[in-house]
């Protein structure tokens, strides 16, 4: 079955994707849920022309997110959290903090955009994916310390 997505969904595709799925997950969870329409041949030609008209905004929109990339890329963050004397961490550092972290310094960035390849439970340093759009992904330093 083929599908126009509304939404970006994880390990599927992003807004405005036509992709193929499974019949039963189409019908009975992204179309209900207001994910997703099904891709009938009106639907692809009305879909068609909104990519045409929206192509100009999404340019300007990447443009944007190359800056953004650009002032981020080699940039490192402290983020300070409770430890043991042994440098363990009570919890973790996660995105929600990671986000905090880049909102101070003026980069407005979602949680939800943010991704770390391993738990921060220990200080030390480590990396994180921050996705700018669906083109633009880059690599930041969280350091974390004791605090």
């Amino acid at each position: 079955m083929e599908i126009i997505l509304k939404e970006d969904i994880q390990n599927l595709g992003h807004k405005n994707d036509i992709v193929t799925v499974k019949n039963g997950y189409g019908r009975n969870y992204l179309i209900p849920q207001g994910l997703a329409i099904l891709a009938t041949p009106s639907a692809k030609k009305v879909h068609a022309e909104n990519l045409r008209q929206r192509a100009h905004k999404e340019e300007k929109i990447k443009n944007e997110a190359l800056e953004v990339a650009k002032t981020l890329e080699g940039k490192s963050f402290t983020i300070g959290a409770k430890a043991s004397s042994t440098g363990k961490i009570f919890g973790s550092v996660n995105t929600i903090q990671i986000a905090e972290a880049l909102t101070k310094e003026g980069f407005n960035v979602e949680r939800k955009n943010i991704s770390m390849k391993e738990d921060a439970k220990e200080l030390g340093t480590y990396t994180a994916t921050v996705k700018l759009h669906r083109e633009v992904k880059v690599d930041i330093s969280i350091e974390v310390v004791a605090e």
